[in-house]
């Protein structure tokens, strides 16, 4: 899992000191991602399932996809399809994802580096393998995140941030044993590069063995723990969490993670994402790739898809690139 990696952490900016007085939250739910597919047919597991989506708002879904080594001839993307509504925000840790999109954009997304997409009003667009990746194989791991819009905000155009590797804030903790990659919103009073539409923070952090990470956390977030790989313990009442679950958390001030001292040989390090956001508290109407506020508002964008009126990616940029 290489992403950003740092041979030293104990050098970055530390955050802290911690408020002794401030309240740390306690874990209100811990439950294991359900293993579904996606796309062309590639596994993924699917963090939010089993848990009120409410205590998730503004986040809709978060999948992990991988890790899997692929051999050749074997990696799967998803072509085009569509999206409204909401944003899309893909992280990639190892592996390349290629993307196209009906208003001509594309790119790759690669090592360490987020695509953050604002569907908005509407578009098209495909996620791939490269021709060089479905030729040679390789691992490939990544996350996608859906960020909920308000209703004020539904309508915008699409738009796009790509955050590179070398843009994400590096950050430790107060012992130095975790390097954190803040991709976006505030952690302890540092700020990451994504710009957010609705106020969040997204970090991508590993925890060395027997390492305790504490950070602040707004009290008017929610808070989420989605465990990549490894084992821990989260919380107060150091609730354990393992690869492939969620903790969802209580209300307070402080977020506390202690890695396990003994570490699967496949994962020497806790790696997890920290996530959460100021709810929007609005009606939710979600059919498939479109999320919007009413029934009509979904019936009109299945016509609008059909109709065509959210473009059409390019023939020429559609799939795989030869």
């Amino acid at each position: 899992m290489p992403a950003v990696q740092v041979d030293d952490p104990t050098t970055l900016p530390r955050i802290g000191p911690i408020d002794e007085t401030a309240q740390e939250r306690p874990v209100r739910d811990v439950v294991t991602a359900h293993k579904t597919l996606e796309g062309e047919g590639f596994e993924v597991r699917r963090a939010f399932t089993g848990i009120d989506l409410s205590l998730a708002d503004p986040f809709l879904l978060l999948d992990q996809m991988g890790a899997v080594e692929y051999s050749p001839g074997e990696a799967k993307g998803a072509p085009d399809h569509p999206h409204r509504g909401f944003e899309t925000v893909t992280y990639m840790m190892d592996g390349e994802l290629e993307h196209r999109d009906s208003n001509g954009g594309g790119g790759l997304i690669t090592d360490g580096a987020t695509q953050w997409m604002t569907a908005g009003a509407g578009i098209v667009h495909s996620e791939m393998p490269t021709e060089q990746l479905l030729m040679k194989g390789g691992l490939f791991h990544g996350v996608q995140l859906w960020v909920n819009l308000p209703k004020s905000q539904k309508w915008s155009p699409s738009a796009y941030q790509d955050i590179d590797a070398d843009n994400v804030v590096l950050l430790t903790s107060e012992d130095g044993g975790a390097l954190i990659r803040l991709i976006a919103g505030d952690l302890g009073g540092h700020n990451g590069p994504g710009g957010t539409r609705t106020p969040i923070t997204y970090a991508h952090v590993s925890l060395s063995p027997d390492a305790r990470l504490r950070v602040p956390w707004r009290p008017d977030f929610n808070a989420l723990i989605y465990v990549l790989s490894g084992s821990g313990a989260v919380g107060p009442e150091r609730r354990p969490i393992a690869e492939g679950q969620l903790a969802v958390m209580g209300d307070g001030d402080i977020v506390t993670i202690t890695a396990d001292a003994s570490q699967d040989r496949r994962s020497p390090v806790l790696e997890l994402l920290l996530l959460g956001g100021t709810p929007i508290k609005e009606d939710i109407a979600w059919h498939g790739p479109f999320v919007m506020n009413t029934r009509d508002e979904l019936q009109q964008a299945i016509e609008d898809y059909h109709a065509g009126r959210m473009g059409r990616i390019p023939a020429k940029a559609s799939g795989r690139v030869a």
